[in-house]
């Protein structure tokens, strides 16, 4: 789970991390008077979205007065911030973060990330702050230090100071550096984060060492530990589709394609969109329904696919083991009972008690497409999908 950028800066100054002042507003008066009860001479208005790449797009603007304020709030309210994190549908803003500007000699880059090949918490920094990660490794690898965190121990200060000096922090700077490496690692750990970054961190005016921008990613499997942390989710941030699923329990992720896919078991999964990808077709989502589904959730899953208006075809394909044939076929007889689609429907079962689920499937009276094997099933999704694509073009000609 996202989080926003003043929401992670709330969470790492409660770890001791220094953060610039600043105040959310939700219309562009309210921004201007958040200003003024900050005072000063110069403020960043910051558009709240799940993604990076905001400045570039219109979404971080400095302003100098209560007129530029108002101007800059008023154009990012409503407006969809499109970066190369969001993809071409872009982010809706809704919220925007008014932040004191800051005076500062230097920008580095901070992350902290799960190493899968140490299988440790690792640490990314760099003294080439301000761009994105992917950018100063292709640009300056040279720059980059790693450092990977024993967890039995946890971060030791030696360690911090390491990344410190590798970095070039000044001797008088060192101790903040420390610290704030500290305090992101504990809220990294005690909340069961997978990522914190902070780009860029910087050195003030002052002689600070604060975090101008802050990123955070959270375990799902692990919100129900930190009930805070689950309440700062932002639904109008994520895929409506995968909103909707999270909330029935379902695992979903929505793609561009076409061919909805309906499957128990992640690995089955990847196989069922590799090989609709291999019969010529396009899936237009991830869904595992998992191993004990009953008509009720295999119903849900129904309706959660069929809901997308890309979908021109449903594959279902199940190998049961913990789950049953006949379950699943109850399930997908009593949404297409309850809620008619008008897309062909292809199910492939294979497993514990398969005789049975072919049997409801054929005795619904239903225009279920059946298969026996998974490229059978791809290839007649697929087949069926161009038909009916096509079929509904000549009606449209002929009106």
């Amino acid at each position: 789970m996202d989080i926003h950028e003043y929401q992670a800066k709330e969470i790492l100054k409660s770890f001791g991390v220094t953060v610039p002042e600043g105040a959310l507003a939700y219309s562009p008066e309210q921004a201007a008077y958040r200003a003024r009860e900050m005072g000063g001479n110069a403020w960043v208005v910051k558009a709240q979205v799940h993604a990076g790449g905001r400045g570039k797009a219109g979404g971080v603007k400095l302003c100098k007065t209560d007129h530029e304020i108002l101007d800059a709030s008023s154009a990012m309210f409503g407006m969809k911030l499109v970066t190369h994190q969001t993809g071409p549908e872009g982010k809706g803003v809704y919220r925007v973060y008014v932040e004191a500007a800051t005076a500062f000699d230097r920008e580095i880059y901070l992350g902290f990330v799960l190493d899968r090949s140490s299988q440790r918490i690792m640490i990314v920094a760099s003294a080439e702050g301000g761009m994105e990660i992917e950018e100063i490794s292709a640009t300056r690898p040279d720059s980059i230090v790693r450092q990977t965190v024993e967890p039995a121990v946890g971060l030791r200060d030696f360690q911090a100071r390491e990344i410190a000096f590798a970095l070039g922090i000044p001797p008088d700077l060192t101790q903040q550096m420390v610290r704030t490496l500290q305090g992101c690692f504990r809220a990294f750990t005690d909340l069961d984060a997978t990522m914190v970054e902070i780009n860029p961190l910087v050195i003030t005016a002052d002689r600070r060492i604060m975090a101008l921008d802050a990123k955070m990613t959270f375990d799902t499997n692990a919100l129900f530990r930190h009930p805070q942390i689950s309440e700062l989710r932002d639904k109008s941030q994520e895929d409506p589709r995968e909103s909707r699923a999270a909330d029935r329990g379902l695992a979903y992720i929505g793609l561009s394609g076409n061919i909805g896919c309906i499957v128990n078991g992640a690995g089955l999964a990847m196989a069922t969109m590799d090989t609709i990808k291999l019969a010529g077709g396009e899936p237009a989502n991830f869904l595992d329904i998992g191993g004990g589904a009953t008509p009720e959730r295999v119903a849900k899953a129904f309706r959660l696919v069929t809901s997308d208006k890309n979908v021109q075809a449903v594959l279902v394909n199940i190998f049961a083991g913990i789950n049953r044939c006949d379950w699943v076929a109850e399930g997908v007889v009593q949404a297409l009972k309850m809620e008619p689609v008008d897309v062909p429907v292809i199910v492939r079962l294979a497993g514990t008690n398969v005789e049975e689920g072919q049997k409801i499937l054929a005795k619904s009276g239903l225009p279920i497409i059946r298969a026996n094997s998974l490229m059978e099933a791809a290839t007649r999704a697929v087949t069926a999908w161009k038909n009916d694509t096509a079929q509904n073009s000549r009606l449209r000609a002929s009106e």
